[in-house]
């Protein structure tokens, strides 16, 4: 399936870290929030939806010797990624379609890019699949679930109606997957969901 979205993001690879909120701003706020992510030495981080590469230099710093893998569906924004010359391993990764190695990571984290997956079912299996048995998978957001839904179909074209799910619909998802939610927050400002694999 070619997926709208990817021509989308394509398109604005380019002009992204010059369009969007400062990502030293960003930083600075998961900084803020290091207690909620539990960033340590020694993590295998799958970063998915890493875009232009942001933050993957920070995740890489805050988990070595642990890796971060990052991955991405526009081959544009990887392109973006990769010239920056962060150490990570940068792979291009249609999480709906493409199946993620079994058991490879300690926290798989979805940083503003969970609405933007297609089949969120297909995802979640998948996303679960590659954690390992005490794994979490975190999605984040520096904004609440209301905003971001308002925001992208304010922006209208491929990504209108590319919504977070409501609460009802993430334990459904998570239901499906074997995830167990811990953690639940959704303000102004903020939505933070972290979950962990039930019993295997």
């Amino acid at each position: 399936m070619n997926d709208p979205r990817i021509g989308f993001f394509d398109r604005l690879s380019a002009d992204w870290d010059h369009s969007e909120q400062d990502p030293r701003q960003t930083v600075a706020r998961l900084e803020e929030l290091s207690h909620l992510l539990r960033l340590e030495p020694g993590l295998d981080v799958l970063e998915v939806g890493c875009g232009t590469g942001q933050l993957t230099g920070w995740l890489a710093a805050k988990v070595a010797p642990g890796r971060v893998t990052a991955l991405d569906f526009s081959e544009g924004m990887l392109a973006q990624a990769q010239a920056k010359g962060i150490d990570a391993n940068f792979q291009s990764c249609d999480v709906c379609r493409d199946r993620l190695p079994s058991q490879s990571a300690d926290l798989v984290f979805c940083f503003h890019s969970f609405p933007h997956f297609r089949d969120l079912d297909a995802a979640m299996a998948n996303l679960a699949g590659a954690l390992r048995p005490s794994g979490r998978l975190i999605v984040m957001h520096l904004a609440s679930r209301a905003e971001i839904n308002a925001f992208h179909d304010n922006v209208g074209g491929e990504v209108a109606g590319d919504h977070l799910p409501d609460e009802r619909r993430w334990n459904e998802l998570l239901a499906g997957a074997g995830l167990c939610q811990t953690a639940w927050i959704d303000r102004d400002g903020l939505f933070f969901l972290e979950a962990e694999i039930g019993d295997r």
